[in-house]
């Protein structure tokens, strides 16, 4: 028999303010309100001060002409160039050793966090004199003592560390050969892409052949034979001709080639190094969080020690690692400008350095500086999350 709402007493009203969820809503109001009011007076203040001091304000400066040579770019530079040609060699500048220094250290680290849990002891120990010395000792001095010990100490142009004929090392940098390409070699690429686009569609494909029969489809040597074999066969047939531009020893110096200076390389190869064994105890742990019982289920499948770890532990790791390494690799992009102390022309040393001093619109240029390092940071963290949600367990 149903009850009769009618003769219910309603619930007693209570005041907004001891609603939770309108308090919680008045608070966040709040918070912004004084956000915004510092911003606003921070804005207010650096405008009245920069007024007292007669300086002007703008981004009319980028489209003057900048009138000094930086030694090291990957887009045609001079003295006549304007100042955003000049921020935009400094910010390709800091996105290359960004680019390579993630790269290397993530190689490095890998490699490093599994020879430490070597069962042979030479290897382990190694790996752990590597990680316990070199992430104890800031980054800085470690490249001073790359540039400054290591390739500055390096023997003159004429005495160069010559390897294959072909790849020279001296006090003036790493000479390597330069690749030339005719004009069929587009056609290469784009059979490349198109390999490219055909083992995503067949790594999909695999996964659902693999959830359906529970039959494993050789995928990675499907996809490098594909990946070979396609720009391969158009390579042929269009008749592309790649030859290579070797550095050879001329009056003082090496022509042909490329040269890639020691500043570059001493950062590069520092930050590499240090970023690495951090990441090599982000590995390690990752690995040990993994339960042992996957090992021995691997184990009992008859799988080898190195399909038990490409297989089964890596593949779970993974989410164990990627959080921590993501805070690395942020921490390498924003140490990527300690290459202004090594003289490297880096967003920094250019446009922080050489063109604030000449143009002194220092809120500009701090202010673009920022923004540069923040895009590039919050881009490697938005892409390292969207990774680890891939990877990550789905709740059913």
């Amino acid at each position: 028999m149903a009850k009769d709402d009618s003769t219910r007493t309603p619930a007693p009203k209570t005041a907004f303010y001891n609603d939770p969820v309108i308090r919680g809503r008045i608070y966040q109001a709040l918070v912004l309100l004084a956000v915004i009011a510092a911003i606003l007076s921070i804005a207010h203040n650096t405008a009245v001060n920069l007024e007292r001091q007669n300086k002007t304000t703008g981004f009319d400066f980028f489209w003057a002409t900048a009138g000094f040579d930086i030694f090291f770019t990957l887009i045609p530079y001079s003295r006549a160039s304007y100042y955003w040609e000049a921020f935009l060699v400094g910010m390709l500048n800091t996105l290359l050793v960004a680019v390579l220094g993630i790269f290397f250290a993530t190689l490095i680290g890998f490699v490093a966090g599994i020879a430490r849990l070597s069962g042979n002891f030479i290897i382990s120990s190694i790996a752990t004199f590597y990680i316990e010395t070199i992430r104890n000792i800031p980054a800085l001095l470690q490249l001073f003592f790359w540039y400054f010990a290591v390739l500055k100490a390096m023997p003159p142009v004429r005495e160069s560390f010559i390897f294959f004929d072909s790849i020279a090392i001296n006090n003036r940098g790493l000479n390597v050969p330069r690749p030339i390409f005719d004009g069929h070699f587009h056609y290469v690429v784009i059979a490349f892409l198109l390999a490219l686009a055909f083992v995503f569609v067949l790594r999909k494909w695999s996964i659902r052949h693999l959830e359906k029969t529970g039959q494993r489809f050789p995928f990675a040597s499907t996809a490098l034979a594909i990946l070979v074999f396609i720009p391969g066969i158009v390579w042929m047939l269009s008749g592309t001709q790649v030859t290579f531009d070797i550095p050879q020893l001329g009056g003082f110096n090496f022509r042909g080639g490329v040269n890639l200076p020691p500043e570059f390389v001493a950062i590069v190869v520092g930050i590499s190094i240090y970023t690495g064994s951090f990441i090599a105890e982000t590995v390690r742990a990752g690995i040990l969080a993994v339960n042992w019982g996957q090992t021995e289920a691997a184990q009992s499948l008859g799988l080898k020690s190195s399909d038990r770890l490409r297989l089964v532990i890596i593949p779970q790791a993974m989410r164990v690692i990627i959080p921590p390494m993501t805070n690395q690799y942020l921490n390498l992009v924003k140490n990527s400008s300690l290459a202004a102390a090594i003289g490297y022309p880096e967003l920094v040393s250019v446009f922080m350095g050489t063109t604030l001093n000449q143009t002194g619109r220092a809120v500009e240029v701090v202010f673009i500086t920022m923004l540069v390092y923040f895009t590039l940071s919050f881009s490697v963290s938005s892409l390292m999350n969207w990774y680890n949600r891939r990877v990550a367990l789905v709740e059913r």
